[in-house]
């Protein structure tokens, strides 16, 4: 989810992680086989697969059940055929939603994802009305105690990034596409962990949210993030620091 601040997403993620391990390791055989399928199951050969093995990593995956979702994806026999689908949602409070998905089953999710936004105060938007609220980027998120900070921006930006930024909370740092992996792959070399790393849609635009608007946005997001067929879910709300 790339809702909350981008520190509250990583805290988001790991919390997910101790609450529903068994969803998300799920979830993430799914996208592995699914990559593998399209791609092959070699990771270094197919960048779709190394950026899910990168999510694995960070959700601590068991490296068995990594293997058994590469071996169904490449495997023989029938299989379901997947097709990646992005909703264009505009939620509570004007906030613009991207919602990822892959599905076996488009007419059955599109019913599923309507239904779950009428009863979360959503609703579809038309087609470009938000993707262009957000820009396709690489995002490195760090800790404070993962480098020193004129160390990790210079490696950074000689690495081909387009911006870094230091927080209180740690660092950030964002690259074209196109230049993601030559930044993570000299950051990994040097030992120097992410807390997440992946390419993902940052929105151009904010929209503020207090207190009690956020909850209702939240609403509609963990309702998204429960649904099976739903990746990742991207939004342009600015939470407020409690709100994660």
């Amino acid at each position: 989810m790339s809702g909350h601040s981008k520190w509250a997403k990583v805290k988001h993620f790991k919390g997910a992680i101790d609450a529903k391990r068994a969803r998300l390791f799920a979830k993430l055989s799914r996208e592995i086989a699914i990559a593998a399928r399209l791609g092959g199951g070699d990771a270094d050969m197919n960048p779709r697969l190394r950026m899910v093995l990168l999510k694995c990593r960070s959700a601590n995956m068991p490296s068995d059940n990594i293997e058994r979702a590469i071996k169904k994806g490449t495997g023989d026999g029938d299989a379901a055929h997947y097709e990646d689908l992005t909703y264009e949602v505009f939620g509570p409070h004007g906030v613009a939603l991207l919602v990822e998905v892959s599905t076996d089953n488009r007419n059955r999710t599109a019913a599923e994802i309507r239904s779950l936004l009428t009863r979360c105060a959503g609703s579809m938007a038309t087609a470009g009305a938000v993707s262009r609220l957000f820009q396709r980027k690489g995002q490195l998120i760090l800790a404070r105690d993962a480098a020193g900070e004129e160390q990790l921006m210079e490696l950074a930006l000689d690495a081909g990034a387009e911006d870094f930024k230091a927080e209180p909370e740690g660092y950030e740092i964002v690259t074209e596409p196109a230049r993601f992996e030559a930044v993570h792959r000299k950051l990994e070399g040097l030992g120097i962990k992410c807390a997440s790393a992946e390419i993902t849609y940052l929105p151009t635009v904010t929209v503020p949210l207090d207190g009690l608007s956020a909850i209702g946005v939240n609403k509609l997001i963990e309702a998204l993030e429960e649904h099976d067929d739903v990746n990742e879910v991207h939004t342009n709300g600015e939470f407020p620091p409690d709100a994660s």
